[in-house]
């Protein structure tokens, strides 16, 4: 029987994603290696005291190669995976390291101070089209004609309610 491992996280990162937090393993799968700040607010006798922790996270293959221009220092991400635990021994000393591997990684907010878009917002990457994105998301775009309004089955729009076509009376039947 499998036990549960799965971890849900919104965070800042606490660094920009470098050349060498980001690369390729020997098997020509991409890597990406950050970290995130996730704070937390707690009361402490009548007071609240914000609690910050700190959380690093592995990406893999297609996501991670896709999110590296947008994965900069501050920026708030949404990241939902596993814990891995990795033990090692250097000189007869055991050590351990516990890490989130991220199945899933969302850009979260608007724009960022840079003015650039906070997801899929250069060229045709992401969704098409040079919409600016939030969080992955396609950006809002009114149709410039409403449309107009289409009634299928049983509506006869020459039935009144109480009198002319349009008009109704002042005596509710119910």
């Amino acid at each position: 029987m499998t036990d549960i491992n799965h971890v849900m996280l919104i965070g800042r990162l606490t660094r920009d994603l470098d050349d060498r937090n980001f690369g390729y393993v020997g098997n020509g799968q991409c890597r990406a290696n950050v970290s995130i700040a996730v704070n937390r607010s707690r009361k402490n006798g009548d007071n609240w005291v914000d609690e910050v922790n700190y959380f690093d996270v592995t990406i893999w293959g297609k996501q991670a190669e896709n999110l590296k221009p947008y994965l900069t220092k501050g920026k708030q991400i949404a990241v939902e995976g596993f814990l891995k635990q990795d033990r090692w021994e250097k000189d007869g000393q055991k050590f351990s390291k516990v890490t989130i591997t991220a199945n899933n990684v969302q850009l979260l907010g608007g724009r960022d101070n840079g003015g650039n878009g906070a997801g899929y917002s250069n060229g045709n990457q992401g969704f098409g089209g040079n919409n600016s994105f939030a969080g992955g998301a396609p950006a809002f775009q009114p149709n410039s004609q409403p449309a107009a309004p289409s009634f299928t089955g049983g509506y006869d729009s020459n039935v009144s309610f109480g009198g002319v076509p349009g008009d109704f009376s002042e005596d509710i039947p119910f």
